[in-house]
């Protein structure tokens, strides 16, 4: 018979053994990603230069004549992304503050798993709402309004995005200790004297977490912006106008109707790199903001 204190060991060290394998596998896997895409990329950049790539204007590598300048696809992802961000986080955030602060216990719990629903609905289901009930807004309010439009993409992302900021920055504002807002109403400061020389400072590295990470998820966001937006790829500004997102554009290459090997293979490739490599400097930039917030909240 095995005593209890050795049982204790080898429960232990079983499950040290496992959380190690699961962080190896997760290391395996972004280096397997890295690798395919770093490989894939080298392929086409060995056809088409690597400048041509990142400043031209102009995207039709399924077309006649072929042109492989990017911009249109980073700018439409673009669009997409900030339009999202202006109208989520400053939303969001205001949810956060409202179920964390003036509404009662009752109706929190009402309100925030309403809220939390809308994360589990399929994207897919996003963009048919978008096209069908956005769109036509847009057209109302706005008559020279395309069927397939950047602002209709960015609007619903960040119906998306919203409750995912509003919860982790709610988590963020009932995390902070008692004593401290308690402390500020004793010496007389008001709620939004709280809310806003408290709360907010005291939270903003975990609030600037929850904004990048929103941000992570718009920018990677597929089916709802091609269906809301778009597959024209068209360097614009006008929030007005059919654009196309890289990631619209690796779902078009992806389905099957283009040859596998060829330069128009390639692109979707390409693509993916440059927007793993966005991602990444958004995410490193994240970091360092967040360490030198986290540092003077200190």
């Amino acid at each position: 018979m095995i005593d209890r204190k050795t049982r204790v060991t080898i429960i232990g060290i079983s499950i040290k053994l496992v959380f190690g394998v699961c962080a190896f596998l997760g290391i395996l896997t972004t280096i397997g990603i890295i690798f395919v895409l770093g490989n894939e990329g080298f392929q086409f950049f060995r056809q088409v230069p690597i400048w041509d790539f990142l400043t031209g204007t102009e995207w039709t590598p399924l077309l006649e004549p072929k042109s492989f300048g990017v911009l249109p696809l980073v700018v439409g992802t673009l669009q997409v992304t900030i339009g999202a961000g202006i109208i989520a986080m400053p939303l969001g955030l205001l949810c956060a503050v409202y179920l964390s602060v003036y509404a009662g216990k009752k109706r929190r719990n009402t309100l925030k798993p309403i809220l939390e629903v809308l994360s589990g609905i399929p994207t897919i289901v996003y963009g048919f709402f978008a096209l069908t009930f956005i769109t036509p807004i847009l057209q109302k309010i706005i008559p020279n309004t395309e069927i397939f439009n950047a602002a209709s993409g960015a609007i619903v992302v960040a119906i998306m995005i919203l409750p995912m900021i509003a919860s982790l920055c709610d988590d963020a504002f009932r995390a902070i200790p008692r004593s401290v807002k308690d402390g500020a109403f004793a010496i007389g400061a008001t709620t939004n004297e709280v809310v806003m020389g408290i709360m907010i400072p005291y939270s903003l590295s975990r609030i600037l977490a929850a904004f990048i990470l929103a941000l992570s998820r718009a920018i990677g966001e597929t089916m709802a912006v091609t269906l809301a937006s778009g597959s024209n790829p068209q360097l614009t500004l006008s929030p007005l106008k059919s654009i196309q997102t890289m990631t619209a554009y690796i779902v078009q290459v992806s389905l099957g109707d283009t040859q596998a090997g060829g330069i128009e293979y390639l692109t979707c490739f390409a693509v993916g790199l440059l927007l793993f490599v966005m991602t990444f400097m958004m995410n490193l930039l994240g970091q360092i903001i967040l360490t030198k917030f986290r540092v003077k909240s200190l």
